[in-house]
């Protein structure tokens, strides 16, 4: 069995947050490098994805890569042309990410390197690229099996679930947790006996679907980005409240709980704030779960 590791290059959301009060957590959007071996699997393209390429140049191994992007919203896309292995000849880059082809995926992410957006079309990368095509009973890269499904978020996107060297590794980078089952108690009364107990039903599948995600993850890499306060002004949004994130995982049996896309208003102490209070809700249900917040050069060893 290879050893591993996965590293966090990029743990914000919405936009890049290179202030002085957040460099404890880091100001680059989303991108984590899980590595086995001379495999490298990359999870999302934001700006954390630049200084990835960097190290990897530097390290002069391995060349084959495989990117899985959750969606293409531009904090998680925007890195990509900036990403220096796509410009080497000696470079074997694989995507995959939301689409209903091969094609589709390339078309979606070449769309924000054409003018007017940007001045370099990904016809000039150099690397040896290819689109994986949607299989939904998943897919290798090396010692590494990934599967994916839909998540709550605008648009199409997806979490995906990493099994590699006993272990089972979650990234959902960009989800609401509980958005349907709170719709639909804001509007309960407004419903007959009958339309009720659909609802309920309704409920009851849509929490278990959440939960068989991220079940018995080892480590699970979750979005967390809005305090209460927030997260009541922008229900909806497509992302998770920290307190249901922590709660959600404690009930799924998750072992290792990463906070992650962290709000870019938030600084480090607000982040601090959260995290303090994320491992009291855990001490408080009496759950074993361990609870971290993501930080950029955060390495853990699988």
């Amino acid at each position: 069995m290879s050893t591993g590791y996965v590293r966090f290059w990029g743990v914000r959301g919405s936009y890049a947050a290179p202030f002085a009060s957040h460099m404890q957590i880091g100001g680059n959007t989303s991108c984590v490098e899980i590595r086995v071996g001379e495999h490298v699997l990359i999870c999302d393209g934001g700006t954390g994805i630049i200084p990835l390429g960097e190290k990897l140049i530097a390290d002069g191994s391995p060349h084959n890569l495989l990117i899985l992007l959750t969606h293409y919203h531009w904090d998680h896309i925007c890195g990509l042309p900036f990403f220096t292995p796509a410009f080497r000849r000696d470079w074997n880059i694989a995507f995959f990410g939301p689409g209903e082809s091969a094609r589709d995926i390339e078309k979606r992410i070449s769309d924000q390197m054409k003018a007017p957006y940007f001045p370099v079309e990904t016809e000039t990368w150099a690397a040896n690229i290819s689109y994986a095509a949607p299989n939904k009973s998943g897919f290798t890269h090396g010692p590494m099996r990934i599967n994916y499904q839909n998540v709550h978020h605008p648009g199409v996107t997806y979490g995906y679930r990493i099994e590699v060297n006993g272990k089972v590794i979650v990234y959902v980078s960009d989800n609401e947790f509980m958005f349907l089952e709170r719709s639909i108690e804001m509007r309960y009364s407004e419903f007959n006996r009958e339309e009720q107990v659909l609802l309920e039903r309704m409920k009851h599948e849509e929490r278990n679907t959440e939960l068989n995600m991220i079940r018995n993850a080892d480590i699970l890499i979750h979005d967390a980005q809005y305090t209460p306060e927030d997260y009541h002004k922008k229900r909806g949004w497509g992302h998770s409240c920290y307190i249901d994130t922590v709660n959600s995982a404690i009930d799924a049996g998750v072992k290792s709980l990463y906070l992650y896309h962290h709000d870019p208003t938030y600084d480090d102490k607000e982040v601090a704030m959260i995290h303090r209070s994320a491992v009291g809700i855990a001490q408080d249900r009496r759950s074993g779960m361990e609870c971290h917040v993501a930080h950029e050069g955060l390495t853990i060893t699988i």
